[in-house]
């Protein structure tokens, strides 16, 4: 038996592309922008999410020109940083979720690793872009620590995903932003999670190359 379908990488995607396009309304924001959120969308399949992404007023040309400069890329846990496009970075993005000292940490003060983790990014964080998928307590940590006086990343990319925290912890990002003075693209609700968080960072850096859909 022998399956009718399109196995043209590039076919694929423009198909793909087209559909979103047709299905959600792109129109009100910036060309970048959109790009964002058709990635959004095409990561889970969904096109009524389109409606509840939510991109700061800079967050697109602030993370292009850090991505460009090559910034630090932190990341919460590994299946994010898996999902960068290699291809379109000079550095490793980083991942200290199982770094030796995160684990001591968590346990001495009764917290989660990805919420110790954060201890180690003070170094990286300044001018960095943030890619936060899958703890909201790394996110609600992140947004403590910089209003404690920590270094400000040039965009947070949060849309940790589940039931317990991640609708909290997004809302909390949307709605301090501006206070905080960070740039920020967020799914606010339940749904988000690593694939979704590094595809919307390979869409800023597919902006960088001129791959536009």
């Amino acid at each position: 038996m022998t399956y009718k379908y399109d196995a043209s990488p590039q076919g694929i995607e423009q198909e793909s592309f087209r559909q979103i396009r047709a299905l959600t309304q792109l129109d009100h924001l910036s060309r970048d922008a959109q790009q964002v959120v058709m990635r959004i969308v095409h990561s889970l399949g969904l096109p009524d999410v389109a409606e509840q992404v939510r991109l700061s007023d800079n967050a697109c040309e602030m993370g292009r020109i850090a991505l460009a400069q090559n910034c630090p890329i932190l990341c919460d846990v590994e299946m994010v940083k898996h999902g960068v496009t290699k291809r379109m970075i000079e550095r490793e993005p980083l991942c200290f979720l199982n770094h030796p000292k995160t684990a001591e940490l968590a346990k001495s003060k009764d917290e989660t690793r990805s919420m110790a983790a954060l201890s180690l990014w003070q170094e990286h964080l300044a001018g960095s872009v943030v890619l936060i998928g899958n703890a909201p307590t790394a996110l609600f940590r992140l947004l403590e620590m910089i209003r404690a006086g920590a270094p400000k990343p040039a965009l947070i990319i949060g849309m940790p995903v589940g039931f317990v925290g991640a609708a909290e912890s997004k809302q909390a990002l949307w709605n301090d932003h501006k206070v905080l003075g960070v740039e920020c693209v967020t799914l606010l609700g339940r749904m988000g999670g690593s694939a979704v968080t590094s595809a919307s960072c390979n869409a800023l850096l597919r902006c960088n190359i001129g791959e536009y859909y």
